[in-house]
């Protein structure tokens, strides 16, 4: 079965360094919560709010041992007026055998206000 895994996160600031830590941060707890190997990943999409543009969050995927043949692409989100600021999503294409209800999407800072449902 294909799922989508979802994450976000926030950053303080619109630096290379920053935006890094905090993609690296939100992957590796996708990985760790849904138990996701790299050969099951069919892709991986990453989006950043307009205010972010200081590197691809892309690099961070890298990274991650293993991970050097995952498909991976960056976007910018769509521009709307009061939306959350410095945000960085990520949807994770996967194969497994979890039902939808057992995926657990991954949303952190303040990110949070975005799926609370979805927070612990």
């Amino acid at each position: 079965m294909i799922r989508g895994v979802r994450g976000a996160i926030t950053t303080e600031a619109n630096e290379e360094k920053q935006m890094l830590e905090a993609t690296k941060e939100v992957i590796a707890e996708m990985i760790k919560e849904n138990e996701i190997t790299p050969e099951q990943v069919a892709q991986v999409i990453i989006t950043v709010t307009p205010d972010l543009n200081a590197t691809f969050p892309a690099k961070a995927l890298r990274l991650f041992e293993g991970w050097t043949y995952v498909p991976v692409m960056c976007a910018t989100e769509i521009d709307v007026p009061n939306a959350l600021k410095k945000c960085i999503r990520i949807m994770m294409t996967i194969n497994t055998d979890k039902h939808q209800t057992e995926i657990k999407h991954i949303y952190l800072k303040d990110a949070k206000q975005l799926r609370p449902e979805f927070t612990r």
